[in-house]
């Protein structure tokens, strides 16, 4: 398994990702210095929270730019984890208008309860349903769970969705375009589903 760059957004405990890349075989190197990101061969952004104290925290770090630098070089898998997937896209309409890194288009959108027992935020086991072939998804079946904790989703173009979840209507539980991929569940907390899917990701 190959190293990889898991960034510090300053948004994020990152002790639980860091473990489960160890447990998958990986080698994380964990920072929030843009100059080792631009020098990355493989790369996961994880947070929590809110989008635009993210984006803010990311812009006075000079990551904003240098992930942008570093994807706009290079085409190494990219792997975006719950906000961190969210701030893949143009702009989030959480508290106001912030625009995101804008690495695959689309906008983040707050959820809303289609039936009942649907609350916001959507926290807890979900199933996911993958498109076919989806290297992520490689030795996972069809409706495989993760664990969900979030109130926003990526609205995007469907060429984008990498795998929907049904709740809430149907949202994009993973979005893909080449190299880039987010999902919207915590894989390092989704047990051995999530420990596959971050071997998948380790083995593109």
């Amino acid at each position: 398994m190959s190293g990889v760059v898991i960034v510090n957004s300053g948004v994020c405990n990152l002790d639980s990702i860091r473990r489960a890349v160890e447990d998958c075989g990986g080698k994380p190197n964990v920072t929030d210095d843009p100059r080792v990101v631009e020098e990355a061969d493989r790369v996961i952004l994880p947070g929590v929270g809110s989008f635009a104290a993210a984006m803010q925290a990311m812009n006075e770090k000079g990551l904003v730019a240098g992930l942008r630098n570093l994807l706009a070089r290079r085409q190494i898998p990219f792997l975006g984890i719950c906000l961190g997937m969210q701030l893949m896209a143009s702009r989030s309409h959480e508290f106001g208008m912030t625009e995101g890194l804008d690495l695959i288009p689309g906008e983040i959108a707050p959820l809303k309860s289609t039936q009942a027992g649907e609350r916001i935020p959507h926290m807890g086991w979900n199933e996911t349903h993958p498109r076919a072939g989806a290297a992520l998804w490689r030795n996972l079946p069809d409706g495989a769970d993760f664990y969900f904790v979030h109130s926003y989703f990526y609205d995007c173009a469907p060429a984008d969705i990498l795998a929907t979840c049904p709740s809430y209507g149907g949202f994009a539980a993973a979005v893909q375009r080449d190299h880039l991929m987010g999902v919207q569940f915590h894989p390092e907390k989704s047990q051995k589903a999530g420990f596959q899917l971050l071997r998948n990701f380790l083995a593109i």
